[in-house]
């Protein structure tokens, strides 16, 4: 079967498949498959493309065709199977699979919407992105990824490769990919199409350039973002939370954001502030601005029978269904005397018109009392596996469309606010899919351990984030889930942790510390976990690093513009920038912010050096010691505990900074 050339796209039909490969973006070309049509209206991550620069598509008289879009070649055989290769080289960067004897082609459509994918597997091929997943790992080369949202675990199914191309699997079906070491393939549990999209670069940042061209880049980061977060498991009161930032000023210290979290509303749903606990929103909005704090308000997507809203949402067919019949329900903590736990609805963020629910409530009951800032919480939606199976979104299936709730989400609010004047939305998420960004996503890793151990897999994850379009990620600095602030162990943890937030792209200290409230309930709470509970010691190192963020702030509004133009991370990998040198690719728990600052931070207990990888390219100059060390070296560096190794390119105007 041969193909045709259909508005400068290939396009191949037989008895089983339609196949049709266009242009989409300079250098990238869109790939989809289906057993009957192709539907142009499927939902994913791909923006309408720019103007298509001068390609070339051919057919040639055996049936095979080539189309080329820049550094991107598009051979296609006689059989359907593609290859992609570097333009000026016509080195293969990526093929898809040659079946086997009596076996299937490279994509397979399946029973009950499912299909697959198979690309080759590269030996010494490197793979970077996919999102948030905490095996510790930044080359997931042999991993087995679930395409599914969960707390702590975000998947963004863009694939990048030390190969020179980047893959984006353009499809919001739950499923996995598995990176082996002979295929690569992709799997999607329902939707019934496959929909993927290459690009190819000479350097990473020239592919997540390509990536968020068409996937949208993120706005520019609100200069209140930049400094540093106050958090803890919970301010319970009005008065608790302002006796906290009052106190950050009377002792000098820096303070941008300070966050109340769950459990502030009467019933979920409500959406608004509980007024035995919260009885002055205004006034205490016009304190913590007196003071140069923003507040940024918890906000969950259940929805309480009773609320405020459950009603109008429910008879609107604004709530997700259950495939089992009725309404999809989870049973969460209630001030209910009766029940306090109680099923909770769900808020269809698929829906538009819940979506403009939604927004009509947080702008109404927040943003009117001058919040800008929300915290969209348990956003995967938090459901249990089988629960989440069995959800039915207006946009389909859980198999189909599982994917466009966390984006759609944080669509509502940055939407909201774009229609009240702010252009630059920025929402702290737990879960993020293809295009978050540009909704003004800043991902958080989830409910993490407050172990070393995590700490490590922490670093790794942020730049597999980075490597997928997310320009604004963080952690709860010390973990989520536990740590004594009277233990000299984890006091020495928290620390370390501190100082690496100080460097990351947003800078928020959180957790749930000892002594725990006893249940999970609607009065939790957790122990202190200002920068002053932590003893004189700390209380000294905290501070030094709080001030060291405040100055890193105009370097991080520099870093901004850039990501808002060109989609290149603050928070990269070391090879990023030096693409060119081989050991940069191999170092995993080092990081730039930026192209100037290189921090390698502090991950095991005790630990007073580390060895640090100097990228061949530059010249690194030490703030602390004056020292210039020469790039291509891997050294010892010294760690104290009052700081972690950090080094500035030569000749970089951040250095000054530091002093």
């Amino acid at each position: 079967m041969t193909y045709t050339i259909r508005a400068g796209a290939l396009e191949r039909r037989t008895a089983n498949e339609v196949l049709h490969a266009e242009p989409w973006g300079p250098h990238a070309v869109r790939v989809r498959a289906a057993s009957g049509s192709v539907d142009p209206a499927t939902p994913g991550a791909l923006e309408s493309p720019p103007p298509p620069p001068p390609t070339e598509v051919l057919v040639a008289d055996d049936g095979s065709a080539r189309l080329v879009n820049g550094r991107l070649t598009v051979e296609a055989s006689a059989d359907g199977r593609l290859r992609f290769l570097d333009t000026a080289s016509g080195r293969e960067l990526l093929a898809e699979k040659s079946p086997y004897a009596h076996h299937e082609g490279p994509r397979v459509h399946a029973a009950n919407g499912r299909t697959e994918q198979h690309f080759e597997g590269y030996d010494g091929e490197r793979l970077h992105g996919l999102g948030q997943h905490l095996h510790g790992r930044l080359d997931q080369k042999g991993c087995v990824i679930d395409l599914v949202q969960r707390n702590t675990v975000a998947a963004i199914p863009f694939l990048h490769s030390s190969r020179g191309y980047g893959l984006l699997w353009n499809n919001p079906a739950t499923g996995r990919v598995e990176l082996g070491a002979d295929t690569t393939r992709w799997t999607a549990d329902g939707g019934g199409r496959i929909d993927y999209w290459v690009t190819a670069g000479d350097t990473p940042g020239q592919i997540l350039d390509a990536y968020t061209q068409v996937t949208g880049r993120p706005p520019l980061l609100p200069e209140w973002a930049s400094g540093f977060w106050q958090s803890k498991l919970r301010y319970r009161t009005q008065d608790e939370l302002l006796s906290v930032a009052r106190q950050y000023k009377e002792r000098g210290l820096p303070l941008s954001v300070i966050v109340c979290d769950f459990f502030h509303w009467p019933a979920h749903g409500d959406w608004r502030f509980e007024g035995s606990e919260w009885p002055d929103p205004a006034g205490m909005m016009q304190e913590l601005t007196a003071l140069g704090v923003r507040l940024a308000v918890s906000v969950w997507p259940t929805v309480e029978p009773g609320s405020d809203s459950f009603d109008g949402l429910s008879a609107a067919g604004h709530l997700v269904r259950d495939a089992d019949g009725g309404l999809l329900t989870a049973h969460w903590p209630s001030r209910s005397a009766e029940e306090p736990m109680r099923p909770m609805a769900y808020y269809d963020a698929t829906h538009p018109g819940a979506r403009t629910a939604l927004w009509q409530r947080l702008n109404t009951n927040y943003r009117a009392h001058g919040v800008s800032c929300f915290w969209l919480d348990a956003c995967e939606p938090d459901l249990g596996r089988e629960a989440a199976e069995r959800a039915v979104y207006t946009a389909g299936p859980a198999a189909a469309a599982a994917h466009l709730y966390p984006v759609l989400h944080t669509r509502a609010v940055a939407e909201g606010l774009a229609s009240a004047g702010d252009d630059r939305p920025l929402s702290l998420v737990r879960s993020a899919w293809a295009g978050s960004q540009k909704y003004g996503a800043a991902l958080w890793s989830g409910d993490i351990p407050p172990t070393f151990d995590s700490l490590s897999r922490q670093i790794r994850a942020g730049l597999n984030v980075a490597m997928s379009g997310i320009c604004w990620w963080n952690t709860d600095i010390g973990g989520f889930s536990g740590g004594d602030p009277d233990d000299c162990a984890y006091r020495e943890l928290l620390i370390r942790w501190f100082q690496y937030g100080t460097f990351s792209p947003v800078m928020r200290l959180h957790g749930e510390r000892e002594p725990h409230h006893p249940a999970f309930s609607t009065d939790m709470t957790g122990g202190p976990n200002e920068v002053w509970s932590y003893g004189e010691e700390a209380y000294g190192i905290l501070r030094e690093h709080l001030l060291l963020r405040e100055r890193l702030r105009p370097y991080l509004h520099e870093l901004s513009e850039v990501a808002h133009r060109t989609g290149a991370p603050p928070m990269r990998p070391l090879f990023f920038d030096f693409p060119d040198d081989q050991r940069a690719w191999e170092a995993d728990d080092q990081f730039l912010l930026g192209p100037d600052v290189l921090v390698a931070p502090v991950h095991e207990a005790g630990a007073r050096s580390r060895r640090v990888h100097l990228p061949y390219g530059a010249r690194w100059l030490d703030p602390f010691s004056g020292r210039v060390e020469e790039g291509g070296t891997t050294l010892d560096a010294d760690a104290p505990l009052d700081r972690i190794p950090v080094f500035v390119r030569e000749g970089a105007g951040v250095a000054a900074l530091f002093r």
